[in-house]
């Protein structure tokens, strides 16, 4: 549900397939995986994907896909196990407790909760790796959780497409 009564807000959705779930989770792993140039401006896309499923389907995708995920970034990138697990997991966690808040939005507002809940996740995992005796990384790993909110509208768009009912008009139908 939005706070604006335009056509699309109000267009009813298609249940969600597992297999555009799993499938939209192991495209973000694999963009988080690319070798990018620099790090810093580069969205946590799991995280982005991840917020998205847990504020559209708390019920199917929750803190075990967090922590999963989370492990798997993990190992993926050979960091410091359980450090994304963990940021992953309160992600997830957080999004679900706001997720019936976050939909009351229009997209560009939901994008403000969500840099909130990204900035969040990267402090978790931030704080994980001060506390292992890193050094501070300095507040440009701010950029890429804002950089990921900016993307939020386009992410929902496109993740929403296969949920998308066709318009088809019956005048013979009550509704």
């Amino acid at each position: 549900m939005q706070l604006n009564d335009s056509p699309a807000a109000q267009r009813i959705l298609l249940p969600v397939r597992a297999r555009t779930i799993l499938g939209s989770l192991a495209l973000a792993l694999l963009a988080n995986f690319l070798p990018w140039n620099n790090v810093a401006l580069v969205p946590d896309f799991v995280a982005l994907v991840l917020v998205f499923w847990c504020v559209r389907e708390p019920r199917l995708v929750g803190l075990g896909a967090g922590w999963l995920l989370g492990l798997l970034i993990d190992v993926g990138n050979g960091v410091l196990m359980g450090q994304h697990a963990l940021a992953y997991s309160l992600l997830a966690f957080a999004a679900i407790a706001l997720s019936r808040r976050v939909l009351w939005f229009p997209l560009w507002a939901q994008a403000l909760h969500v840099a909130a809940l990204l900035l969040f996740a990267q402090g978790v995992s931030a704080l994980v790796r001060l506390a292992a005796g890193a050094e501070f990384p300095g507040w440009g790993i701010a950029v890429g959780p804002l950089i990921g909110a900016a993307l939020w509208p386009v992410v929902s768009v496109l993740l929403l497409m296969p949920q998308r009912m066709p318009v088809d008009v019956d005048e013979t139908r009550a509704i």
